[in-house]
């Protein structure tokens, strides 16, 4: 009897101790995958039509609301601006402000007549559902323009909302008729301000992430050089005082702008912007944009003047027509326990992001002028790299950026507007796979690092639906004379590998979560240390004794000499040749990283001159010295130089930058090279 009781309390305690470890790992898995149980896939949505609700429109008087059981999208009716996001516990996650100012596309353009700016918001004056059902809602909200002074292009925002999607879809076809007026336009963006309430934790990449101010701590700030940024004196988390708040410092190349966004600690939850394709940007894939800052505001931003100037406004002339869809944008919605870190809502954004990227593109965007996935096209191929002065043979262009855009000379991709690009990188063995490309005509060119210039293949390449081409070698040669007598730098398009100062300590910020001198070019106010570095005499750079990291200042600018006044500086470039060849000719090469309202003056060896020898006129306005850029448009110049200016043993170029009028005047070189006459190699 006995044996038998005790058979009985274990048999009990058995199924206790499964019942709770069923209960346990449960909680376990619960929380493991509270970001990502309803883990969304665009390319599969067939598994949420039963396991998740369907997806309703309501029409009201003058609003429309799309919802799907995980979150509810208000939008204007007809204008079509994003009124209301209600997720996760959060009525809406938009600001209280005018409804026009949440959520919104918009552009900026000018009369070419009339040169002055004007904001556009899209109003929308017509309501069309392209698409309801339980499993798909599609909404229009187009404007044709009226022949009046408003901006002169139609315009149709889409949003489309999914079943068992934590978010929604949205896109802006822009078109202009042929023979209608001429117009600039100067950006394009989507862009939702959030309640600042609620979300005070920004998120744009592993590494730079942190806490931002409030728009009253800017509003008590004390302004700085340029409006935008503020020198923060006054705020309730302390450990922002005394910091520097500025959007720049928050831009990202095209190629890194994927996915950024805002985190709410109560409730917590993400809201990001996710662009799984730079197929609709400008400027290729080392255009800098904005991403998120203070407002708190999040961005799409499709083309814009930042880092490039006037060269990247879009000029629409002598009734050319246009067409050109933006986007899809996904803006992606997460939540995780109050127990989890933001770590957890940031790696699940960015798994998000992986899956948006394999998915496109879209098969459910049903506008006609986004072509699915099998209306589409590829591109293989391998590109080499012949440089005979380095190789006898050809190289692999490994890590070589190749792309499609239209058709134009080499290089001018970077500028171009109006038209789509499609890029990727090459492998170790210089192969490229690029899917996705939408029917046309284009070019292929391409840029690889450790080489000036750029590849243009000299035959137009033509995309059909589902077509596949599989292009022969391809060799780049680049630009080259002879062999190299010295060089500075690492031509990779940027500043980058220079001396970049640490900021003044008063202005130091913190940008990352952890000590990064990679970042360290986004710090406020660095163009003042060269004064600092160089308060008398200007650089001197010795060939073979100095080391570019060290001694060669990150950008080429104006040294302060009194309150708001500034001097042009001359840099010199000291080297020794022998065996100079005076009936040859010699070759320097200039790239340039950025150039911004600046003037260059070139001399060998004697600076007294009174012509330079070589220069360049007024150059760039990308002003990315003041928005902490690292670069900006790229541009590549060779000067001829006579071996009779030479002479055997010690030698010097001196490169002025000749406008001394303001602090941002100026270049950040990307490479410099000296090459001898041909016979010498």
């Amino acid at each position: 009897m006995f044996n038998m009781k005790k058979e009985v309390g274990f048999k009990r305690q058995r199924e206790l101790f499964c019942v709770w470890f069923g209960i346990i790992v449960a909680l376990l898995l619960l929380n493991q995958c509270y970001v990502s149980s309803a883990r969304w896939d665009p390319s599969n949505k067939s598994q949420y039509i039963t396991s998740s609700p369907p997806v309703r429109l309501r029409i009201l008087d003058k609003h429309v609301v799309m919802s799907n059981g995980l979150v509810s999208v208000t939008l204007s009716d007809p204008i079509g601006m994003v009124t209301e996001i209600e997720y996760g516990g959060i009525n809406n996650l938009l600001e209280r402000n005018k409804e026009k100012n949440r959520g919104y596309w918009d552009v900026v353009w000018s009369d070419p007549n009339h040169p002055r700016n004007f904001l556009f918001q899209f109003d929308g004056t017509q309501f069309r559902v392209i698409v309801e059902n339980e499993n798909h809602v599609e909404v229009s909200f187009s404007r044709t323009w009226d022949g009046g002074d408003g901006f002169p292009l139609n315009s149709d925002k889409r949003y489309v909302m999914l079943r068992g999607c934590p978010g929604f879809y949205t896109y802006n076809i822009l078109e202009r008729p042929k023979g209608w007026p001429d117009v600039d336009v100067i950006q394009s963006r989507l862009a939702f301000k959030l309640q600042d309430r609620l979300f005070h934790y920004m998120a744009i990449s592993d590494d730079r992430q942190k806490i931002m101010p409030s728009p009253w701590d800017r509003q008590m700030g004390t302004p700085l050089a340029y409006g935008e940024a503020v020198l923060l004196t006054k705020s309730e988390n302390p450990s922002l005082i005394g910091q520097v708040d500025d959007k720049y410092q928050f831009s990202f190349d095209n190629k890194d702008n994927r996915v950024h966004g805002w985190i709410s600690s109560n409730p917590h939850v993400g809201f990001w912007v996710i662009l799984p394709s730079d197929e609709s940007r400008s400027g290729g894939p080392l255009k800098q944009e904005l991403s998120s800052h203070t407002g708190p505001t999040t961005l799409a931003t499709f083309f814009s003047g930042h880092y490039a100037g006037p060269d990247l406004n879009m000029k629409l002339r002598n009734g050319e027509p246009f067409k050109k869809a933006y986007g899809p944008v996904f803006v992606y919605l997460n939540k995780a326990s109050q127990n989890d870190d933001h770590q957890k809502l940031w790696t699940d954004a960015k798994e998000q992001l992986a899956i948006e990227t394999r998915s496109w593109p879209y098969d459910f965007a049903l506008s006609k002028d986004h072509p699915h996935p099998d209306q589409r096209g590829t591109v293989t191929g391998r590109l080499l790299v012949r440089d005979r002065y380095i190789n006898h043979g050809s190289m692999s262009a490994n890590s070589a950026y190749v792309g499609l855009a239209p058709p134009g000379a080499a290089g001018s991709w970077q500028r171009d507007t109006k038209g789509y690009q499609y890029w990727n990188k090459t492998n170790d063995g210089g192969y490229f796979f690029i899917r996705g490309i939408r029917p046309g005509t284009y070019n292929l060119y391409a840029w690889v690092p450790g080489f000036i210039g750029d590849f243009r293949y000299n035959v137009d390449v033509t995309i059909t639906p589902g077509g596949e081409i599989k292009l022969d070698d391809l060799v780049y040669e680049p630009p080259r004379n002879g062999p190299t007598l010295w060089e500075i730098g690492i031509p990779d398009r940027t500043a980058a590998e220079f001396y970049v100062p640490d900021p003044k300590h008063s202005l130091r910020t913190q940008l990352t979560l952890r000590s990064n001198n990679l970042q360290k070019f986004r710090q406020y106010g660095l163009w003042e240390r060269y004064t600092d570095k160089y308060p008398n005499e200007d650089l001197v750079y010795d060939v073979g004794r100095s080391n570019y990291r060290t001694d060669w200042f990150f950008a080429h600018v104006n040294r302060k000499v009194g309150n708001n006044t500034y001097e042009p500086t001359t840099w010199r470039i000291d080297f020794d040749l022998e065996n100079v060849a005076p009936r040859g000719t010699y070759t320097f090469r200039l790239a340039l990283a950025s150039a911004n309202q600046a003037r260059l003056q070139g001399w060998v060896n004697n600076q007294n001159k009174r012509r330079p020898d070589f220069m360049l006129g007024l150059t760039g306005r990308d002003n990315a010295i003041a928005r902490h850029g690292i670069h900006g448009l790229y541009w590549l110049y060779s000067f001829d130089i006579p071996g009779y200016q030479f002479q055997t043993g010690r030698n010097t170029i001196f490169l002025r930058q000749s406008i001394g009028s303001n602090p941002f005047s100026g270049f950040m070189y990307d490479y410099l090279r000296l090459e001898g006459p041909p016979h010498l190699g």
